[in-house]
């Protein structure tokens, strides 16, 4: 089993549910990489951007990751877009397993529409407009999210699943 774990995919896909599951499961230690750069920085994400720019949320991001590369036995649940920038994807392959968890635009479509976290990129679209948001921003996204070690199917993905696909990779 390798000592740290990146879930990655798009924004609805599963990652911060199955990583804190993955990670009672295995015995490693949670984490967010969203939240934590909001207790880092002391705002929310859309704060950072509106008083300091995408620029200067994606250096902490980075900041955050190299942080995280040097700790043991966890399981990150990133951002959906830290592995398509400041090649945060070849860090994270470099140091740990990354996973792809990979849904459909119209799954997507459907969970964030019934999620309770409040997302500002989407907040206000309709229906069509979200799927089209969605399958756009998916297919600029995709290039990265393809140089993961490994990609799952999100789509009732059970956690023994991807438990068995990792557990049978050596340890770093």
């Amino acid at each position: 089993m390798y000592s740290r774990i990146f879930l990655i995919g798009f924004m609805g896909s599963g990652k911060s549910t199955l990583g804190s599951k993955l990670a009672r499961k295995v015995g490693f230690d949670y984490i967010d990489m969203d939240q934590l750069i909001e207790e880092t920085a002391g705002m929310t994400i859309p704060g950072i951007f509106n008083e300091h720019g995408e620029q200067v949320f994606r250096k902490w991001e980075h900041n955050i990751l190299l942080e995280l590369c040097e700790r043991e036995n966890v399981v990150v649940s990133t951002g959906g877009g830290a592995p398509c920038h400041n090649d945060m994807i070849r860090i994270m392959n470099d140091h740990g397993c990354t996973v792809y968890i990979k849904l459909p635009p119209d799954a997507l479509k459907d969970r964030l529409l019934n999620s309770k976290t409040e997302r500002p990129l989407i907040k206000g679209k309709s229906e069509s407009e979200l799927l089209e948001f969605i399958s756009s921003l998916l297919a600029e996204r995709e290039k990265f999210y393809r140089q993961a070690m490994y990609t799952v199917n999100g789509v009732n993905l059970q956690l023994e699943e991807l438990i068995n696909l990792l557990g049978a990779t050596d340890t770093r």
